[in-house]
């Protein structure tokens, strides 16, 4: 057993960087960065299986950890891969083509990576903190996190596959249907919960409270860096005034009942 926290998050981090030294080593072979957005998630599975496997705390507190995040970021993982092999994600194809005017593709590519590999390990701080509770049974606000996580990741998980099955159907116009009638993002939303239900779980071990700094962090990249405001600009650049008409109607975020259509 590991009995400072420094050293087993560095063992995450070493992880998670060899991880993504690998992916982008192959991206410099396929030419496509899509896998990226998989090794993230598998970099936050991975902390968690040896944090859980090295960190000093009881087994219920560590399964009750590891467990929620690692099927969440598997799922998310696996969402990825089945992308794999069908061109490069519009997002990566864009970066690369930007960075290679600048001349610096491929050196920006591996930055990019092992930052991908940084924040991975800075997420799975709520995952270390709770490998180091040595309480044998859980507390109410654990239980509390682990309903808040199922019901959560189920929604998320239904508004991914509502999208896919939308998508799968090629009837074109804007997806406001099921959960997506209530907000214009409904998975970045619960996914979003997910990480507040691993903050409560982390909560009672000891300097529990930083493990709501994830959540924090991942509110902040959702809504204004790499979740909201992209997939916003690429749905008006696709759907024009059909998709302006959706946000005029219905709550970008937290999902709400939609607002009538103005009539002018």
């Amino acid at each position: 057993m590991i009995e400072h926290r420094w050293q087993l998050w560095l063992i995450g981090w070493g992880a998670s960087a060899a991880l993504l030294a690998l992916l982008y080593l192959w991206q410099r072979r396929t030419k496509d960065a899509t896998a990226v957005d998989a090794g993230w998630g598998a970099s936050l599975v991975l902390c968690a299986a040896l944090y859980a496997a090295l960190g000093p705390g009881a087994t219920v507190q560590k399964v009750a950890i590891a467990l929620p995040v690692g099927l969440e970021n598997l799922r998310i993982a696996s969402l990825v891969r089945n992308r794999l092999g069908k061109g490069e994600d519009s997002r990566y194809r864009e970066l690369r083509r930007r960075w290679r005017g600048h001349g610096r593709e491929q050196l920006t590519f591996a930055i990019f990576y092992q930052a991908q590999a940084l924040l991975a390990a800075i997420l799975s701080v709520p995952a270390l903190l709770a490998c180091f509770n040595r309480h044998t049974s859980l507390a109410a606000v654990q239980w509390a996190g682990l309903a808040l996580w199922v019901g959560a990741a189920s929604l998320e998980s239904v508004a991914d596959r509502q999208l896919a099955a939308f998508k799968k159907a090629g009837t074109g116009g804007v997806m406001d249907r099921g959960l997506w009638r209530y907000s214009r993002h409904p998975n970045y939303f619960f996914q979003t919960l997910t990480w507040v239900a691993y903050a409560l779980i982390a909560v009672p071990a000891p300097w529990g409270w930083l493990a709501f700094l994830a959540p924090a962090l991942i509110l902040f990249l959702v809504l204004f860096v790499t979740g909201v405001p992209p997939s916003e600009e690429s749905s008006l650049r696709s759907r024009g005034d059909a998709y302006r008409r959706y946000q005029a109607t219905t709550s970008v975020f937290v999902p709400w009942p939609p607002k009538r259509s103005s009539t002018a």
